[in-house]
């Protein structure tokens, strides 16, 4: 069991009083530490209902977002994930940037071994679009191309 101390970052989890972000916001992230920084593991995060705006036309984006990471030290806390994610619901940009955001934002707090983002978006005019954005510490980079080269055959 993690003590008081170990969980000493972590201000969401069980907090009554939850403030909802409407504009993009990266403050909202926690982390704690992995107890398990010896062995490499996957962790991953599925978010069925993310939502963004279209940066001309201000119409909602919908889409499920994953996130695949091997932690280094630092591990994200799942609520500040999902506040985190939801401060992107009154924020307008394209699809592939709201992955690239997510991704640069996640290996600036954790400094994963690993970690990619992938955004399956709704269709919209006829068009799926479903970016994909990677980051690999030297030990992960084979990791990262191959899942890249795995992306790229799943038509």
């Amino acid at each position: 069991m993690r003590n008081s101390e170990e969980l000493e970052g972590v201000s969401l989890l069980g907090n009554q009083h939850t403030k909802y972000d409407y504009d993009y916001n990266p403050g909202v992230l926690e982390t704690f530490v992995n107890k398990h920084q010896g062995e490499d593991y996957l962790v991953t995060f599925n978010c069925p209902e993310f939502t963004s705006l279209c940066p001309k036309t201000g119409q909602p984006d919908f889409a499920k977002i994953i996130i695949n990471y091997i932690p280094n030290v630092k591990m994200v806390e799942s609520k500040s994930l999902k506040l985190y994610l939801f401060s992107f619901r009154n924020h307008g940009d394209f699809h592939e940037d709201c992955v690239n955001i997510i991704k640069n934002d996640l290996v600036k707090l954790m400094e994963p071994r690993y970690l990619e983002v992938i955004g399956i978006f709704t269709p919209r005019g006829g068009i799926s679009i479903y970016p994909m954005a990677s980051y690999a510490d030297a030990d992960h980079k084979e990791l990262q191309r191959q899942r890249m080269l795995a992306c790229f055959r799943n038509e």
